[in-house]
């Protein structure tokens, strides 16, 4: 008897039969961080696949997801502090090394947050990582 998977490598190998060429595809998430929604998902995928005569350990699951919670609230955490400890550099003078790597100064301005991280502005300069400030005057 032969396996389906036999016949479909047989058919694909057949003289004169192209297979096809995969597309080129955008990862959905290219930084390969897996979120707490990406879990999620992860999650209820792998509960509707699993064989109901055979289930999971829904302790693993229920572990695992009040970790990534704790992680993420650690993060939150992180980066509110990290938030606050720049606002706190508001009209300071600060030396930092710029963009080419030069020693550089100037009056801390304002403060920008987004996913990618917080950074300041300085003296018109904006988007000077915090771990880029070698002295706070």
């Amino acid at each position: 008897m032969t396996t389906p998977a036999i016949t479909a490598h047989a058919a694909a190998t057949t003289p004169g039969a192209t297979t096809p060429t995969p597309a080129a595809a955008t990862p959905e998430n290219p930084n390969a961080i897996l979120g707490q929604n990406e879990f999620l998902k992860l999650m209820v995928a792998q509960l509707q696949a699993q064989n109901p005569l055979e289930p999971g350990n829904s302790n693993e699951f229920v572990n695992e997801l009040a970790q990534l919670t704790q992680t993420e609230q650690t993060t939150n955490l992180a980066n509110a502090t990290e938030l606050s400890s720049a606002v706190g550099l508001i009209g300071r003078s600060v030396s930092y090394n710029n963009a080419s790597g030069a020693a550089a100064s100037g009056k801390v301005e304002s403060v920008q947050s987004n996913a990618s991280g917080t950074t300041v502005t300085i003296e018109g300069v904006a988007g000077v990582t915090l771990s880029s400030i070698t002295e706070i005057a």
